[in-house]
């Protein structure tokens, strides 16, 4: 799974970098003019992607492309997003691209109502100032320093304080 990502984004670098070049206003260059074009480490490095992509499933190989044609109906706007995020991902230590991926198993596997929950949370927050953000970030530690029980009695009282 680590080495499809890795390569599905080596992939995207390579094919969004090169195909920014067009060789004549208003023609899109042709794969082949955009491979001419790559140094021969770049080269190198596509020939190994393309062999790694080819001892995939067939499967496998579907959901890549798959991929692959979604990244190039993107905004140009959207790719550099997608671009940043590729790069903030590899900065990451394995252990926390593992909880990375833990958790984001987790978000899928929640109803669709509590995904759409977490997200309007998220928004708040990113809109939050940055003081109340601290405030939620402290206040997020020391719940994750009660204990079950001291939660579900703070959850208890939450409840009785919004009856009122």
């Amino acid at each position: 799974m680590r080495r499809t990502l890795a390569m599905a984004g080596g992939l995207v670098v390579l094919l969004l970098g090169a195909s920014s070049r067009a060789q004549e206003p208003g023609r899109a260059p042709t794969a082949a003019e955009r491979f001419e074009k790559l140094s021969p480490e770049q080269k190198e490095a596509l020939r190994a992607k393309l062999r790694e992509f080819r001892a995939l499933s067939a499967e496998e190989q579907k959901r890549v492309r798959g991929n692959l044609e979604r990244l190039r109906r993107l905004s140009p706007e959207e790719r550099e997003r997608l671009r940043a995020n590729l790069k903030a991902l590899q900065r990451l230590s394995p252990e926390e691209r593992q909880l990375l991926r833990e958790r984001f198993g987790e978000f899928q596997s929640l109803s669709p109502e509590r995904k759409a929950e977490l997200r309007q949370r998220m928004r708040e927050y990113l809109r939050a100032h940055p003081e109340r953000r601290e405030q939620m970030r402290e206040n997020l530690r020391r719940w994750r320093q009660l204990s079950p029980e001291q939660r579900q009695e703070l959850r208890d009282r939450l409840r009785e304080r919004r009856r009122r």
